[in-house]
């Protein structure tokens, strides 16, 4: 499952397009704070990039960034919040959000945590490595996974599965750089962001079928909201 919990079915992937879209477009107004020209602003380009990769409207791409430079007008304030705590049987979860309503929040997360636990600031942090997480695919045959990481300056990496792409992983200050080389080395990048990588995943083996259903119920219905960006989930595959 990754460091990054992502929806498994098919049918609930392709519901949730719309609210990627929402989820991109806060990245955006919030990454083009800090100026509106991809060229200068790093984390503005990365995010760019992605809304590109999911063929986000030019113009919904376009009004977000200049919502979130200042030249439509609009006051937009987005807040990040983590919530840390537990899924079902004990599988830790940090929870990403960007909201401009947290007295709406707060109270939301605290009924989806209903069916796990929800912790204070800490609680489940220190098990979780704060990261730079490139998604990417390789663009020739040849392309080799542990040879980018190298040569790009990465980390590490967590090979290709059978339904996610390689996972590059980078100290958060490289993250940009190592984007940038990775193309070079053979890897065409499909994301890249911040994230958390869980230090000791629980093994999904040691969990009954039934009680792994009610994990991906769990994560599924935190997904769902509107002010959640991320789901960190501490499961190992």
């Amino acid at each position: 499952m990754g460091a990054q919990w992502k929806a498994k079915h098919k049918d609930i992937a392709a519901n949730a397009k719309g609210r990627l879209f929402g989820k991109l477009v806060k990245e955006i107004v919030v990454a083009a704070r800090n100026g509106a020209d991809p060229a200068s602003n790093a984390r503005l380009r990365l995010v760019v990039e992605q809304a590109r990769k999911v063929s986000m409207p030019k113009d919904t791409l376009d009004r977000a960034i200049k919502k979130g430079a200042g030249l439509t007008g609009e006051a937009v304030n987005y807040e990040h919040v983590i919530y840390e705590g537990f899924a079902p049987h004990r599988v830790p979860v940090m929870v990403e959000c960007l909201t401009d309503n947290v007295n709406r929040t707060a109270p939301e997360m605290r009924v989806l945590f209903r069916k796990g636990q929800l912790g204070t600031s800490g609680s489940v942090s220190w098990d979780f490595d704060h990261v730079g997480m490139i998604e990417a695919e390789p663009a020739k045959p040849d392309a080799d996974p542990e040879v980018a990481a190298i040569e790009a300056g990465a980390q590490d990496f967590e090979p290709a599965g059978e339904d996610h792409p390689a996972v590059f992983l980078t100290d958060p200050t490289d993250l940009d750089l190592v984007s940038r080389a990775l193309p070079a080395q053979g890897f065409t990048v499909l994301s890249a962001k911040l994230g958390y990588k869980p230090k000791n995943p629980v093994d999904p083996a040691s969990l009954s079928a039934e009680d792994l259903e009610e994990v991906e119920t769990f994560l599924a219905a935190i997904d769902a909201n509107d002010d959640v960006q991320n789901v960190f989930v501490g499961l190992a595959g």
